[in-house]
């Protein structure tokens, strides 16, 4: 996957909410100065953040929730040699805690070393096999590791039309997801309470029928915006090229600033060469950024004879003579 620069910055869901370690571990000594570090490292103070896990530390050295944020806390400040040391340790006191084996596979991944991230993550989800996050970190190492060995395969033999086609396809669905190591500090630490505590007679005050009758075209319209997705991709499914072409607007940006008429080709290509194709939208979320501009993010999974994936996909969409059009597609977002 995994140029640090590229769309994805990060392995969704890189690492755990400190609180599920003190769930299973119990509640680490001075926890005070591990609360204020999480808040420091939020703010971006990774040094101040670091002062105070040591204090924790000095007073508990097996704690495990300061041992980790060290270790979050050197992965921020690029310190990937004590972070390593640090995951690894924890890996070889608490076997069954899958954060840690997933924290080092985030950093292999950043260096380019996926055999040792995919390893890590098999790892992890051994000891959690209910680990959502693994699994999808899991299939974006997959596919980087797709990637480099058909690239290999054409270095070899530079008429393998197959490992050109593969190739042609984890690209197409992939583009080249990217770790930043410097976000995975960011997403570990844990939300902080609201300031305010909740207001529940407000809610209770709300009346229902204005909202619903409020956010029912919203809601209409997301319908519509799914529905042309599922269309795009069962257009896809069939082999038919028209059809699945029809679904992109006449301004639609194609990857790299391809001309379309060269990318069109490309995309009929690679719709007629299987012999099959099934292609699935998983979990979307439709968000409407306009009545006549609407984001679709979701998991895409691929499936054909020549090859099989998941893979992380956003279509930007706009509304033009009463039907939705994709303007732009996104790998890894």
């Amino acid at each position: 996957m995994l140029n640090s620069n590229a769309p994805r910055d990060r392995l969704r869901g890189a690492v755990i909410l400190l609180c599920a370690l003190a769930f299973f571990l119990g509640a680490p000594a001075r926890a005070d100065e591990v609360q204020e570090a999480q808040k420091l490292l939020k703010a971006g103070q990774s040094q101040q953040a670091l002062e105070r896990v040591n204090r924790a530390l000095a007073a508990n050295p097996k704690d495990p929730q300061a041992r980790f944020l060290k270790g979050l806390i050197f992965t921020e400040q690029g310190k990937q040699t004590e972070a390593i040391e640090i995951f690894t340790k924890l890996t070889q006191d608490y076997p069954n805690l899958p954060e840690p084996y997933n924290n080092l596979a985030v950093i292999y991944a950043s260096q380019g070393q996926y055999d040792k991230a995919r390893a890590a993550l098999e790892q992890s989800i051994r000891t959690h096999p209910s680990y959502a996050t693994a699994y999808e970190n899991l299939d974006d190492v997959y596919a980087k590791l797709a990637s480099q060995a058909y690239g290999k395969a054409l270095q070899l033999d530079a008429s393998n039309t197959g490992a050109q086609n593969k190739l042609s396809l984890v690209r197409e669905l992939v583009r080249e997801p990217g770790i930043k190591p410097a976000a995975v500090a960011a997403a570990a630490t844990p939300k902080e309470a609201p300031k305010e505590p909740a207001k529940p007679p407000v809610v209770a005050q709300k009346s229902p029928e204005k909202p619903a009758a409020a956010e029912k075209p919203a809601a209409d319209a997301r319908a519509e915006v799914l529905k042309t997705v599922n269309a795009w991709a069962q257009a896809w499914s069939k082999k038919d090229a028209d059809a699945y072409l029809a679904h992109y607007a006449k301004d639609f940006k194609t990857p790299g600033g391809e001309a379309r008429a060269d990318w069109e080709k490309g995309r009929r290509s690679r719709i007629g060469a299987p012999k099959s194709i099934s292609v699935g939208v998983e979990s979307a979320k439709v968000t409407m950024r306009s009545p006549q501009q609407a984001s679709v993010s979701f998991r895409q999974t691929y499936r054909s004879d020549k090859l099989s994936t998941k893979s992380r996909k956003t279509l930007e969409l706009v509304k033009a003579d009463g039907r939705w059009f994709i303007k732009e597609e996104k790998a890894g977002k």
